[in-house]
């Protein structure tokens, strides 16, 4: 019976699969990513075999939430030594497609947990953040990534910058769900268009992070409107000029000595090593910092593909560990 469930579940799902999207992603994937491509396009079309971390929200610490998650079989991420890891980060995942269920949004109670994809916590980790420093999020929404930046230290001052009006309402709603009142007076939220916050705040901030905008390969698979997902295909292939539109001003906004947090989650050499490569190339004023140290430190959950730069890493679905897409890339301002 319950396999029988299961079938029909997968089956519904797979007719919801945009396949002018997945045609697409097959003629480029599997050029740039080779055999693995098989892999992770099979997890890709697969939301039954998709795995979510839980982040523990450490302003409402749910200790028995914790202890049922050890008997569950859930275990810590990183449990390699990795470079930068604060003991306040606390992220359980599952070997095992389980999800927990969603935590709704109530007024003046904080949310015990986040659920997310565990490979989106690696951005936020190769920021490094320190007590009291100045950082910025460029493009913010939905807030996770916020979220986790203060689970690892107490900012001097926080940025969440979000351009989209609809996007922007999701973030203030996330900041206010999990984080205490005190801690929202070091939080500026602002709709800036993100190309301009260097010109607005040039040198400001010890750290930034661009999660920038791309094609989200997730949820663009899934595009039930076949037109709509065309003419984004057809958009595509100016999101790396806004990417690096962002960039040059997350580097104005960012004080020498300063370092930045490149990510997307997509698969795309072009929103991703190209981008980065065109920033280096062309900006004399930031250099890459390697973090190949990284990826040896949390292969255990985690499977890489080969990127060709010791600043870049790219997450890539895989049985067990289906985790990513998820491109990090680190530099440092001179």
């Amino acid at each position: 019976m319950l396999s029988r469930l299961k079938a029909q579940s997968e089956r519904k799902l797979a007719k919801q699969i945009c396949k002018v999207v997945l045609d697409h992603f097959e003629k480029q994937y599997s050029r740039e990513l080779g055999d693995a491509w098989n892999t992770v396009r099979d997890i890709l079309i697969s939301p039954s075999c998709w795995q979510y971390a839980v982040l523990l929200n450490r302003f409402n610490y749910p200790f028995e939430l914790e202890k049922d998650l050890h008997l569950k079989g859930y275990h810590s991420l990183f449990q390699g030594s990795l470079p930068y890891y604060p003991k306040s980060m606390k992220c359980y995942l599952s070997r095992t497609p389980h999800r927990m269920p969603s935590e709704r949004h109530q007024i003046g109670n904080l949310k015990k947990y986040y659920l997310l994809n565990a490979a989106s916590l690696l951005p936020v980790l190769a920021l490094e953040l320190r007590h009291g420093e100045k950082v910025l999020d460029l493009c913010a929404a939905p807030g996770g990534k916020s979220i986790a930046l203060l689970q690892c230290a107490y900012p001097g001052y926080l940025h969440c910058n979000e351009y989209d009006s609809l996007r922007l309402r999701w973030l203030r709603q996330t900041l206010e769900s999990f984080i205490p009142q005190p801690l929202v007076n070091v939080i500026k939220v602002s709709e800036l268009d993100g190309r301009e916050m260097g010109d607005a705040q040039p040198e400001t901030f010890d750290k930034v992070l661009v999660d920038a905008p791309c094609s989200n390969d997730r949820s663009w698979l899934f595009s039930s409107d076949s037109q709509k997902a065309a003419c984004r295909i057809s958009q595509r292939r100016n999101l790396p000029v806004l990417q690096i539109e962002l960039l040059r001003s997350a580097i104005k906004a960012l004080r020498p000595g300063g370092l930045l947090v490149y990510s997307t989650c997509t698969l795309s050499t072009a929103e991703n090593q190209d981008v980065i490569s065109e920033v280096l190339n062309s900006c004399n004023n930031v250099m890459p910092v390697d973090i190949k140290e990284m990826a040896r430190a949390c292969s255990q959950d985690f499977t890489f593909a080969p990127t060709g730069q010791e600043c870049g890493l790219l997450v890539i679905p895989d049985k067990g560990k289906a985790w990513g897409p998820m491109y990090v890339a680190k530099l440092k301002k001179s």
